[in-house]
């Protein structure tokens, strides 16, 4: 178990990258990092704690896992980035609110903060409910 000052210093490293590896396990049951890794970055470890400025948070999350798949996965260099031709999935969040609420006891809580969220060009988050839409596409590696 670690400590908050040890996660702290962790998640202010410069060459950190914030990603999630919370999937469901036994009884459907899941970590609740799988629905709270970037709320609560930028509502814990950005807003409370001020351990990351907001956009090296937003960067950590974004631009940085992009760059660093790139060079495996080339249809990462259109990811992570708001340009005339990327593939940019959006989060549109309140960086007052954003928060993260999921448990041990119930990983599926979405967080706070969070009104809207883009993919594809499709609303997968509206108004803070989650839609039935299911736009994203796996995006591969290619075979060697």
């Amino acid at each position: 178990w670690r400590s908050e000052a040890t996660n702290e210093w962790i998640v202010s490293q410069p060459d950190v990258i914030a990603a999630s590896d919370g999937i469901p396990f036994a009884e459907g049951r899941a970590h609740p990092r799988g629905a709270g890794t970037f709320a609560r970055i930028l509502g814990h470890y950005v807003r409370e704690r001020g351990v990351l400025s907001l956009m090296d948070g937003v960067r950590k999350m974004t631009l940085m896992p992009a760059r660093r798949l790139e060079a495996r996965v080339p249809e990462m260099a259109d990811k992570g980035r708001i340009r005339i031709g990327a593939d940019a999935d959006i989060t549109i969040f309140n960086a007052e609110t954003v928060i993260d609420r999921a448990t041990y006891m119930d990983a599926s809580i979405p967080p706070e903060g969070i009104p809207y969220v883009i993919v594809g060009g499709e609303l997968v988050v509206d108004g803070g409910e989650i839609t039935t839409a299911r736009p994203g596409r796996p995006v591969r590696a290619p075979i060697r």
